[in-house]
């Protein structure tokens, strides 16, 4: 297992070597010059000519490339060019913000997915299982946008149940320790600011985790009802167990490995998600920075935020792999 994992690791270096390369160039497609956008109408040649000088932008690509992946390699991913602050830290600031959101959007993919799809496969043809594929056939057929702006049409302006903007209610106070909210009310003992903190998170979470959640629900239906054919299911029905038991020991668990991969894949895609879901409840995440970093042309904003996203997804690619072995004991990695 440990030459598995190592040998993983290694490949893992051209692979992420690759997602560089191409980030970097085609950035470097975007139309527009990011100088003149960051001086403005009253910018003079010389002046542009100055900042390109100091940013690097007068040199070849290629250049500038082996600049970056230097950079890269020690951690440094430039500044940016718009306020000149490091862009690890402003990924640092705003990661943990996106971070919350992705892993409470796949607690509510997973959980009512799983559960969804289950109940189908075992109510299968009944209305339960027509309505269910109906649902998730609306989910993925939804966009992120809309769903996000009708939530916050029902339950933010109409009902007033719940915030439709931001991370924590301006009215709180919260001492800021690590950027996780969550975390630092609960080391803080700030009860009303994590209430404030969850209670901001269930919207956006909610309207991420809706193509998800219809994903995994087909797939759990899927492979269920497959597992539900097969003969040992028939033998321990035969010996007595009840059905509960017969789901929850072996049906379960032997449907988990393909769902374990949509839902490592989803993760992902969560985070390419949170894009749009956090420009529409204005969350300070790192969704939110890529896209002002497009807005405003800011090249070094662009391909740090798409790295760090790049690598994550990788590594929760990993992840899953390993975690089959644990799922299956028939599966050994040599």
């Amino acid at each position: 297992m440990f030459s598995y994992i190592l040998r993983r690791i290694l490949i893992l270096i051209p692979l992420l070597l690759a997602i560089s390369i191409v980030v970097f160039f085609m950035i470097h497609l975007i139309p527009g010059d990011p100088v003149q956008i960051m001086l403005g109408d009253k910018g003079t040649e010389e002046d542009a000519a100055r900042i390109r000088s100091e940013l690097g932008f007068d040199q070849p690509l290629h250049i500038q490339y082996f600049k970056f992946l230097s950079n890269l390699v020690q951690g440094d991913l430039g500044r940016s060019i718009r306020n000149r602050n490091p862009v690890i830290n402003e990924i640092q600031t705003s990661f943990p913000a996106t971070i919350e959101l992705t892993i409470l959007s796949m607690f509510f993919a997973s959980g009512i997915g799983i559960m969804a799809g289950i109940i189908s496969a075992i109510k299968q043809y009944s209305i339960i299982d027509n309505l269910t594929m109906v649902g998730a056939l609306l989910g993925i057929s939804m966009p992120v946008f809309w769903v996000g702006m009708m939530l916050m049409l029902i339950f933010g302006s109409e009902l007033g149940w719940l915030p439709i903007s931001g991370r924590i209610s301006r009215v709180t106070d919260l001492e800021v320790i690590t950027n996780f909210y969550i975390i630092d009310s609960i080391i803080t003992q700030n009860w009303a600011a994590l209430k404030s903190s969850l209670s901001h998170l269930i919207l956006p979470a909610l309207t991420l985790a809706t193509i998800p959640v219809a994903m995994i629900a087909r797939m759990t239906r899927s492979t269920t009802l497959e597992i539900l054919n097969q003969d040992y299911i028939r033998t321990a029905r035969a010996k007595g167990l009840p059905e509960k038991v017969v789901i929850m020991k072996h049906v379960l668990k032997n449907s988990l490995i393909p769902v374990v991969t949509i839902i490592g894949l989803q993760f992902g895609s969560f985070l390419g998600g949170a894009v749009l879901t956090e420009t529409v409840f204005a969350r300070a995440g790192v969704g939110r920075l890529l896209i002002n970093g497009i807005l405003g042309r800011d090249f070094p904003v662009i391909q740090g935020a798409v790295i760090v996203i790049a690598s994550f997804f990788v590594f929760i690619n990993l992840f899953v792999d390993i975690l089959y072995s644990f799922l299956d004991p028939r599966i050994h990695y040599s």
